[in-house]
């Protein structure tokens, strides 16, 4: 700055020192990419010096979610020109395809690891912060993006390309942002409903822009079983996914930083295999079966169960995988020993003369989360499948999936933290979308989760103490296809589009939002150009 207003100003050298101070002054406020002030003579810079260009202070980006922290800095932020590229810095080789995306969506030119120059972006994977954390400064005409991971640099894209949809530019500042929850997601339900591949990468997509990192697939139930097998084939419904399809979807997840965890629900909502085996349902003393329901007192039911679960632990590469474990219907009549004598028989073998049926199912879960174990990964499985006061305990290392407290023998969420486990959120009052909105259940409205949920709240309307938070690792909005032609994919894709923005937004950052609702849908039309509540 000072060697070309140095020059421009030769002709005026012989002025008086007090005039050339004043014209120095003039410059001292500048901002990058402002007009430089005109060339006047000295009498008349004594007058009246020449004003300079001036910025109030930035505010912070406008994006779903909204960043934790931005430091405000006058200038005119960033924008995007004719020259700007996106670049990695040297060492940082690994965001390339992070570069590429970013580049393509603001359409720009990805020049690889190369220095920045004015109006560029540059990315790069420094600093020791906390997982999925990043650092995007705004000055001098460029952008920096910084984290400790991929991830984090990723969702420092994610506001950049955000704050340009919103209002064209990012403004001058720093960001620190981190989410508050380790896991912040979708679950659907492919199992009643088939979504087509290119619904589901759609989602994917809308996922990333709002930083959520994972996606539950629930892909077998007793209406269909909705992925290609090779270890038994004879059970998969039409349509359904082939494996190839499947890993088109798991590799744009992986570049989205996403993780898709798959779910085999039993000993429950087996009924889609059971067509295959009807040996292996399971029926009372007159014999009468349960829809859904597999008999785990019969070796062969294990044996079929555990090599699906072999098999898609090794498709899903991620580190999660469901085992499910709710609803298993033996245990909702009055008497289930007198029910299901055989169950109860084996639970005594199994487990001592004082097991019941109860430790039977216990036992089955365990079981199952050891073959995902096995496979090197966490095994999930639904509040409703951990029971208390019997002979057999859930393992301490299932990851709970809270999702309701009206079962039969409801157990408040209290009573599994209190035990030192760990709780995934799908608590239904909030975040259950549950076409045709049977057994009472309602769509849920977007508002409703952005002004009253917090990851806190698992059941119902009230938070449990704060002292629990740590042990809440996220949770996430939950689509299932109960009475599947209610509404078409497309329909679902515009009904949950609002409901899960606002759920990213809490899950980032659970405090009271600064923005009202309605100033949050309007942005979340600038971000998205669509949408409902």
């Amino acid at each position: 700055m000072w060697l070309s207003r140095k020059a421009r100003l030769t002709g005026v050298m012989a002025a008086s020192a007090a005039v050339f101070s004043m014209t120095l002054a003039g410059c001292s406020d500048e901002g990058p990419g402002s007009t430089p002030p005109e060339r006047v003579a000295p009498t008349e810079a004594a007058a009246a010096p020449t004003p300079t260009r001036s910025y109030a202070l930035s505010e912070a980006p406008a994006t779903i979610p909204s960043v934790r922290s931005h430091q405000a800095a006058r200038g005119p932020g960033w924008s995007r020109t004719a020259d700007s590229g996106v670049v990695v810095a040297k060492g940082s080789e690994a965001l390339s395809d992070e570069g590429r995306l970013l580049a393509q969506e603001l359409k720009l030119t990805y020049r690889g690891a190369v220095p920045a120059r004015a109006g560029d972006v540059e990315l790069a994977l420094a600093g020791d912060g906390a997982a999925e954390s990043y650092t995007l400064t705004t000055g001098g005409g460029r952008v920096k993006i910084t984290g400790p991971d991929e991830a984090g640099v990723f969702y420092g894209t994610r506001t950049l390309k955000q704050s340009v949809r919103s209002g064209g530019s990012m403004p001058e500042g720093v960001v620190r942002d981190r989410p508050d929850r380790p896991q912040r997601g979708l679950n659907l339900d492919i199992a009643r409903k088939y979504f087509t591949p290119e619904w589901i990468e759609d989602r994917l997509h809308e996922m990333a822009d709002l930083k959520l990192n994972q996606l539950g697939l629930h892909f077998s139930d007793d209406q269909a079983f909705r992925i290609e097998s090779d270890s038994h084939p004879q059970i998969v419904s039409d349509p359904h996914l082939t494996k190839d399809q499947v890993r088109r979807i798991l590799a744009l997840a992986d570049r989205l930083h996403i993780t898709v965890v798959g779910e085999i629900d039993s000993p429950g909502h087996l009924g889609a295999v059971m067509r295959a085996y009807p040996q292996l349902q399971l029926r009372n003393t007159q014999g009468v079966p349960r829809q859904g329901a597999i008999d785990i007192s019969k070796p062969e039911s294990a044996r079929i169960v555990d090599d699906l679960l072999r098999e898609y632990t090794a498709l899903f590469p991620g580190k999660w995988f469901h085992v499910g474990a709710d609803e298993y219907q033996a245990l909702t009549v009055s008497n289930p020993s007198a029910s299901y004598p055989q169950l109860a028989q084996a639970a005594r073998e199994k487990y001592g003369a004082d097991a019941t049926i109860q430790d039977l199912a216990e036992g089955w879960l365990n079981d199952r989360a050891a073959v995902v174990r096995d496979a090197r990964k966490t095994p999930k499985a639904w509040n409703d499948g951990f029971f208390s006061g019997g002979v057999v305990n859930a393992d301490k290392d299932i990851e709970v999936e809270y999702w309701t407290g009206k079962e039969i023998g409801a157990r408040p969420p209290e009573e599994y933290l209190a035990e030192g486990r760990p709780v995934v959120n799908l608590n239904d009052e909030f975040l259950y979308y549950v076409l045709g909105e049977p057994n009472q259940f309602t769509y849920p409205t977007g508002r409703r989760i952005y002004e009253q949920w917090t990851p806190l709240v698992l059941r119902g309307t009230t938070a449990v103490p704060q002292k629990y938070s740590d042990q809440i690792l996220g949770g996430r909005f939950a689509v299932w296809c109960d009475l599947a032609n209610s509404q078409t994919q497309e329909q679902v894709a515009a009904g949950i589009q609002r409901p899960l923005q606002a759920t990213a937004q809490k899950l980032w950052d659970p405090r009271q939002p600064s923005r009202s609702w309605q100033s949050f849908e309007q942005l979340a039309e600038k971000v998205t150009g669509t949408g409902t509540s």
